[in-house]
């Protein structure tokens, strides 16, 4: 899925020519602390509600420090890059260029959280597993095989480690379409994998009905 997919067609892209005033009634109006600014189809920046509240509203947009102005996305790039720049720079929302570095669109933090949740399969019945291991013995084909061979598919999964050159631990989160688990667990473990926690509605050994609960609060944002 492309940024250009998910591009807001709703919310204000302001001028420079805007005022400080109508740039706060836009936001307070769409519930958002920021608006993108374009300048002549180009993407100019950024302005915040925080920023604003220190300029008269009268005074324009021109007269305002932009921030972010080199932080965009291209239309063509997966949304996993937007997910990267709008956690490193705590952004609420994305200006989207073209090849041409022309202004297209904005997509928001919400509709890329909401993306990601159904990429996830959140949504989905079934279970989470987090698998501990060293990041040379990562083998997504292998773990795979292992889950299959009893009947249940891996509907989507994530590794988290510090590199692949070394030997750190590393975690490996499964979401799985099965609610039952304890066989895929037996299986898994019995093939030398150190099952750290376990996540499903039906109860399960080691199960932490709390930390299901918040998991699928935060995958479901």
């Amino acid at each position: 899925m492309t940024t250009a997919e998910i591009i807001n067609h709703e919310l204000p892209i302001l001028k420079l020519s805007d005022t400080v005033g109508d740039a706060l009634n836009w936001m307070e109006e769409n519930r958002i602390v920021q608006l993108v600014v374009a300048d002549k189809e180009k993407y100019a920046g950024i302005v915040s509600e925080e920023t604003l509240m220190n300029y008269d509203e009268n005074i324009q947009l021109f007269d305002v420090m932009l921030q972010f102005s080199e932080i965009y996305l291209f239309d063509y790039q997966h949304i996993y890059e937007s997910l990267g720049l709008i956690s490193k720079y705590h952004l609420d929302i994305l200006g989207v260029v073209d090849e041409e570095q022309n202004f297209v669109g904005t997509i928001t933090a919400v509709e890329i959280y909401s993306k990601f949740a159904e990429l996830l399969g959140s949504q989905e019945p079934g279970a989470v597993l987090v698998i501990a291991l060293k990041s040379r013995d990562y083998s997504l084909a292998e773990i795979s095989r292992l889950v299959e061979s009893d009947n249940a598919k891996i509907t989507s999964s994530y590794f988290s480690g510090s590199n692949f050159a070394n030997d750190d631990s590393a975690r490996l989160t499964l979401k799985i379409n099965r609610e039952n688990i304890n066989s895929i667990i037996a299986t898994l473990e019995r093939f030398g994998y150190i099952v750290e926690a376990s996540y499903a509605h039906e109860p399960i050994e080691s199960l932490e009905q709390e930390r299901y609960d918040m998991l699928m609060k935060y995958l479901s944002i």
